[in-house]
């Protein structure tokens, strides 16, 4: 696990700036550095920098950037490619010199070529340069695990795992990207392929990038739409055979994430994904695993006793935390710097500290990221199909509150919080992600407007790409391709970044995702019982009674903060003076709007007028935009 960064360009960045723009990096990597700079044909030349957390083959060998014995390429790269040992028995005619999986994508490249990608199971973020056609290579891992960015200029890009090498380049102009802003007060986080900056992008997960001759050029390698259908055509043909081999990829898949030459353990929630990890990962060690949770003192949202019931019943060495609000207010500060881009998913604080419980005890952490969203087990799934089932009544009721009459008296506005929705729920391209109209509302008025600029749509209007009438699955699979990379994923790798810690997944592992696809999702949900295989599996290993019980979840009191200890920061960021200064948001709605959110509170969930969310993405957004001005 590491961090890389890098350019090509006809622009000078000199060796020391290269350094420097590495070392912004330091949390990912604090074992070792390095940093080289390569002429290129046409006038380019090539960086390439990397940041090392040190996890396989310990020794100078590993050292990068990584060359081939014959010197025509060069790699820079994050992650774990976890079939490397598999590869290397097919890759056998190479002259090996360490025993690190960088070697074998060097290998891999000089075999198969740019295809090579396809060949790694595994999280990545890779940039490879090959000298004999003149050529630079960026690839994400399938499901976006590991973060890559991009900054496009006339004559090249400069690349890197994190903003932050980026802002410490020469000349960026940290120019905000207002389209952006509207989906992000909604949805809390910035999905790929957009980012905070004009111009800069995210390499998309299950994709690649050529530059080559001044050109760029882009390719989806892996596409979950397209796997989703290719994979539905050859379904599993009944349960047993589904249960045993999606038990058996678990096995595989979590005994390939234990191979480690440093200390290796494991989160556990006492949730139905982490224990089921982490009992599989017992199975397959002969000592105790090391196990972490933390405990709040409220009891709504502790879990950390189930956690532990699960760890003595497996028998793993664990550690249990407990924290206070005290302990969680503290790590605000940090979200700007560590987060890279405004990031509101409040969840965040609690993977940040049980990441530090974890990185004081080992190196590499399994965690239970994707059950959800490839099993069918978030709440908003049985929303959702409860939505579809009222789908028809909600359009009767919408075109009869849109007669003339009716509209003009404002009937629709005056019906149940629910009815609204269904009634409104009326783009074919987001039907499953029907919410709070007055949030939308709110998030494109509180941005200034711009002439000529466009807002990028709060929703994702893409459904029909899926190809699939259940909303059900098309929620999942949406999911799957926006809310688990650029949320989930994104405050994992953050989060345990920031203690220079190595996260794990192994229900995302490639053959596992791909034979999902194959299950029938009657497996999944199985008469209103959500992640049904799953659970069936996690039985194996242990009792029903320890798992299973109501979802308690995680909250931050974001109402209790932002209307009490950082209600002045609030304020100050929401003053008319500052919002007219700053010219992003439109200073007399904003301003008004938070001030009468800080005098008010919240109006409850059942007006759809709680926006202590939207004040959180406001002021996660200003914290951000106040700290990359002193960088």
């Amino acid at each position: 696990m590491c961090g890389i960064c890098g350019y090509v360009s006809k622009k000078t960045i000199s060796p020391e700036q290269l350094k420097k723009m590495n070392d912004t990096m330091y949390h990912r990597g604090p074992n070792d550095s390095g940093e080289e700079i390569y002429e290129m044909a046409g006038g380019y030349r090539v960086g390439f920098a990397q940041r090392r957390l040190s996890i396989l083959d310990l020794s100078a060998l590993g050292h990068q950037p990584m060359h081939s014995s014959d010197q025509r390429i060069s790699v820079v790269y994050n992650g774990e490619i976890y079939n490397f040992q598999e590869l290397k028995k097919e890759l056998s005619g190479y002259p090996f010199r360490s025993n690190c999986d960088t070697e074998v994508i060097i290998a891999a490249y000089l075999k198969w070529g740019a295809d090579c990608v396809t060949k790694f199971n595994g999280m990545f973020a890779i940039a490879l340069y090959d000298r004999e056609n003149e050529s630079l290579y960026l690839f994400r891992d399938r499901i976006g695990k590991k973060p890559l960015y991009y900054w496009k200029q006339e004559d090249g890009i400069v690349f890197a795992s994190e903003l932050k090498p980026i802002l410490a380049c020469p000349d960026f102009p940290k120019e905000i990207r207002r389209e952006v802003l509207p989906r992000y007060l909604f949805q809390q986080y910035i999905n790929a392929p957009d980012s905070i900056f004009q111009d800069v992008y995210k390499v998309e997960p299950g994709s690649a990038l050529c530059f080559h001759a001044g050109e760029l050029k882009t390719w989806k390698y892996w596409d979950i739409s397209q796997v989703y259908r290719k994979c539905l055509a050859r379904p599993v043909g009944s349960y047993e055979e589904a249960k045993s081999g999606l038990k058996e990829l678990l096995e595989k898949s979590v005994s390939m994430r234990m191979i480690s030459d440093v200390p290796l353990g494991s989160f556990l929630s006492g949730g139905y994904d982490s224990s089921l990890v982490t009992a599989i990962a017992q199975a397959h060690s002969d000592t105790p695993v090391k196990t972490f949770s933390i405990g709040f003192h409220e009891t709504k949202y502790n879990e950390a006793g189930y956690a532990k019931a699960v760890a003595e019943y497996l028998g793993t060495n664990h550690t249990e935390l407990y924290i206070d609000e005290k302990e969680m207010f503290e790590l605000v500060d940090s979200i700007p710097y560590y987060y890279d881009e405004p990031f509101a998913d409040s969840s965040q604080i609690a993977t940040m500290l049980v990441s530090k419980l974890a990185s004081d005890h080992v190196t590499v952490a399994l965690s239970g990221d994707g059950g959800d969203e490839f099993f069918c087990g978030y709440n908003i799934y049985e929303n959702v199909r409860q939505a579809q089932k009222l789908d028809v009544l909600g359009g009767m009721v919408h075109g009869l509150c849109n007669l003339p009459g009716f509209r003009q008296a404002g009937v629709e506005e005056r019906l149940p919080f629910r009815v609204r929705v269904i009634a409104g729920n009326r783009e074919k391209e987001s039907k499953t992600q029907f919410g709070a109209g007055n949030y939308i509302v709110k998030a494109n008025a509180m941005v200034k407007a711009v002439p000529g600029l466009k807002f990028l749509p709060v929703h994702y209007l893409n459904e029909s790409r899926y190809g699939v009438a259940d909303w059900q699955i098309r929620r999942m699979l949406l999911d799957m391709d926006t809310y688990l990379p650029g949320d989930i994923l994104c405050k994992v790798d953050r989060a345990s970044m920031k203690y220079s810690l190595e996260a794990r997944c192994p229900i995302l592992d490639k053959d596992v995702m791909e034979f999902s696809y194959r299950i029938p999702h009657s497996y999944k949900y199985a008469g209103g019982d959500k992640k049904h295989i799953l659970k069936d599996i996690a039985y194996d290993y242990i009792p029903k009674e320890l798992l299973e019980r109501p979802k308690v979840g995680f909250g931050v009191p974001l109402d209790k903060w932002l209307r009490g200890p950082l209600k002045e920061q609030l304020l100050d960021y929401s003053s008319y003076e500052y919002l007219a200064k700053q010219d992003i948001f439109d200073a007399a709605y904003t301003s008004d709007m938070i001030q009468n959110y800080v005098k008010t509170g919240d109006a409850g969930p059942a007006t759809g007028a709680n926006y202590s969310k939207l004040a959180w993405s406001f002021f996660v957004f200003q914290q951000y935009f106040a700290k990359i001005q002193s960088m």
